[in-house]
């Protein structure tokens, strides 16, 4: 990092450590049919409470650390202390930036983060990448991405994933899978997303819904959440403008309250994300202090 791009990383720090501590008020979801809309099934909600009497808990808030790729390649440390500043006590890891994983757990530690989650591949050495995943601390893994042009590759990765997803569990670490918004789109009239949830188990696979590709692909997420109950125990919260971009959380149109409201039970994690945003410590920031104030 150059001496004018470390002034301004660690100015924009400072204002964070300050912004952190300040009271915020909520923004509100807006509306739009399609978008918003596409949450409205009705679900079962606990009992004693209303509307705006929940919350989403602190430590269930965490980050995808590919948001923050950017940032993480010109200052490592400095980034995961300004993680630590917004409030952050939780991360989901893809990659260790050039790090080995007990190099990469003690910058963790230091700044007393838990990588409680973690994005990897099932190709490989698969000991290797749960033994790792042990020595991060993770306690859940998931593939972020599958992609095949038939209904039988799909079944054959859901084999791939399941065997694998023994093997996790061995170690006590679950497996699941983070969809996009292709698993949506029928293969002779069939989704990838249900095949995947047929030929895998509960007991081995667990599914993390990244709520925005799920209204990319057109799919319901409280109808996908209760349809595969008990089995999504984390959410990707990244929003949608009503034209389809990509925003940060409380931003656009998806209407996290409905979401959240209606699928209270089994919902482990909250995990903040934005593919590509222009100020990743910014979008940090936002959407750590919209889980922190969203009210439902």
């Amino acid at each position: 990092m150059c001496g004018e791009e470390a002034e301004k990383f660690h100015s924009r720090r400072a204002i964070l450590r300050g912004a952190a501590t300040a009271a915020v008020a909520a923004g509100a979801a807006v509306t739009l049919p399609g978008v918003a809309g596409a949450a409205t099934t009705t679900a079962a909600q606990p009992a004693g409470f209303g509307h705006g009497h929940l919350r989403v808990p602190v430590d269930k808030i965490s980050i995808q650390l590919y948001s923050l790729r950017t940032a993480l390649e010109a200052d490592l440390e400095g980034t995961l202390s300004a993680l630590a500043d917004i409030g952050y006590r939780k991360v989901e890891l893809a990659g260790t930036y050039g790090r080995t994983a007990k190099e990469f757990r003690r910058l963790l530690d230091k700044y007393r983060i838990k990588a409680t989650s973690t994005h990897v591949g099932i190709d490989g050495d698969l000991d290797q990448t749960i033994a790792d995943a042990r020595t991060l601390g993770n306690t859940r893994a998931n593939v972020p991405f599958a992609a095949f042009d038939t209904i039988d590759g799909w079944k054959q990765f859901a084999g791939q994933l399941e065997d694998a997803g023994r093997a996790f569990r061995r170690a006590g670490i679950p497996l699941g899978y983070h969809n996009h918004a292709h698993e949506f789109e029928p293969i002779d009239g069939v989704r990838p997303y249900d095949v995947l949830a047929a030929n895998t188990s509960g007991r081995y696979v667990h599914l993390e819904i990244d709520l925005f590709w799920a209204v990319e692909g057109g799919a319901d997420p409280i109808k996908l959440y209760w349809q595969n109950f008990p089995r999504v125990p984390q959410y990707h919260v990244k929003d949608r403008t009503a034209d389809g971009q990509m925003v940060d959380p409380g931003a656009g149109v998806i209407d996290f309250p409905r979401i959240f409201r209606s699928t209270l039970p089994n919902l482990h994690e909250y995990i903040v994300e934005h593919d590509m945003p222009t100020d990743p410590l910014a979008t940090a920031q936002a959407g750590f202090r919209y889980l922190h104030t969203v009210r439902f």
